[in-house]
């Protein structure tokens, strides 16, 4: 029989003063505040973004003095009975329920026009009936399409490894990276804190795709990496334009309600390494008119070289992510799988700040195959 859980938070308070109730960065030893099994439902209560640091009364000299070493509190991880490396994890979003105020910051030294804006702004938002109004934007509506920026499982220590030593040597090669830092971190304590990695970049786990797509309705897919999965959110937007090109959308705190379904041995079987997500009906919410699935690619190379902020690259990981599913799924050669994907898949920038490794989305329309 299919369970109900919950993990609550009180989102008045930093993490820092409830530890016990999340954690802002990733590693596989953090442990694990839900248990659930394939089925099951769980609803996740998370904290803003900037963890508690913005209120409706902050003003631009404020956010002077806000750490990003404190981003993201994520609420969670979840362990999902009998998961296991080179199974698939289907989170399925049933709801995301927003805060009803959020705000928009420009960050200096962050956000894709950096070198163009070198002083801190604030937005704040109130949201009713649907929509995001501002003081600071007067006459605009934003329709609200909420989402969670952040959902993801833990690396293996193996993967963790990985991602240090790629993100170290692009550092050293001048690239935009945010390296592991233990002022801000929780958990706090040594050597998990100076071990674990930021939340600010995405990973072959998933992490902060800032995915605008993922509304209720849509499912994303997860490779499994560590026994459990570990699955953790956070992040949550209002809406949010594709790319979140400044660095922030409509930053606000939210309630995930997910369906979680353990698919064994797919992320071995289809060779699945990265996330991919879809939906079986239109998304109205977004104003999508068709039913989809899509692959993502981020900065990394097939010899596992770490590049930074190169959309060529994740393009080309897009697109091959695409061709594998077409040929897997509905068993064309590769050769049919790339003419398809000229004449059919639309790419997407689905963020570009989250350094060093951007997402660029494969979107194949699901309605151009007949039953």
């Amino acid at each position: 029989m299919a369970l109900r859980h919950r993990i609550t938070v009180d989102r008045t308070k930093p993490l820092s003063l409830a530890p016990n109730e999340g954690h802002n960065r990733w590693h596989p030893d953090i442990p694990c505040a839900c248990k659930c099994k394939s089925g099951d439902t769980v609803e996740i209560a998370t904290r803003d973004s900037f963890d508690c640091q913005i209120c409706p009364t902050t003003t631009a000299d404020d956010l002077k003095s806000a750490s990003l070493a404190r981003a993201h509190p994520l609420s969670g991880p979840v362990f999902v009975e009998d998961a296991e490396p080179g199974d698939l994890l289907a989170v399925h979003i049933e709801d995301v329920r927003s805060h009803d105020e959020g705000f928009t910051a420009i960050m200096p030294g962050f956000g894709f026009l950096r070198d163009m804006f070198p002083n801190p702004h604030i937005v704040h938002w109130q949201m009713r009936d649907g929509f995001a109004y501002s003081p600071q934007l007067p006459n605009v509506r934003i329709p609200g399409a909420p989402f969670m920026g952040v959902m993801g499982l833990a690396p293996s220590r193996e993967l963790l490894t990985q991602i240090k030593r790629r993100e170290a040597a692009l550092l050293a090669r001048g690239g935009a990276v945010m390296m592991p830092e233990p002022s801000g971190a929780i958990p706090s304590h040594e050597p998990l804190a100076s071990e674990a990695i930021r939340t600010i970049a995405p990973h072959e786990t998933g992490g902060n795709l800032d995915i605008r797509h993922l509304v209720a309705g849509s499912t994303l897919y997860l490779p499994v990496y560590v026994e459990g999965g570990l699955f953790s959110t956070g992040d949550a937007h209002f809406a949010q334009g594709d790319g979140e090109s400044c660095g922030t959308a409509i930053e606000t705190s939210a309630v995930l309600v997910a369906k979680f379904e353990l698919l064994k041995g797919e992320a071995a079987r289809r060779q699945q390494k990265d996330a991919s997500f879809g939906s079986s009906r239109s998304l109205s919410v977004l104003n999508e008119a068709r039913p989809f699935y899509a692959t993502t690619g981020t900065c990394v190379s097939s010899a596992g070289e770490n590049f930074s902020e190169d959309i060529s690259l994740a393009t080309r990981n897009a697109l091959l992510n695409m061709l594998r599913h077409i040929v897997d799924q509905y068993g064309m050669t590769e050769e049919q799988a790339y003419s398809l994907i000229s004449v059919a898949v639309n790419l997407r920038i689905s963020q570009i700040v989250d350094v060093p490794n951007v997402t660029v989305s494969a979107f194949l329309p699901t309605d151009i195959f007949l039953a």
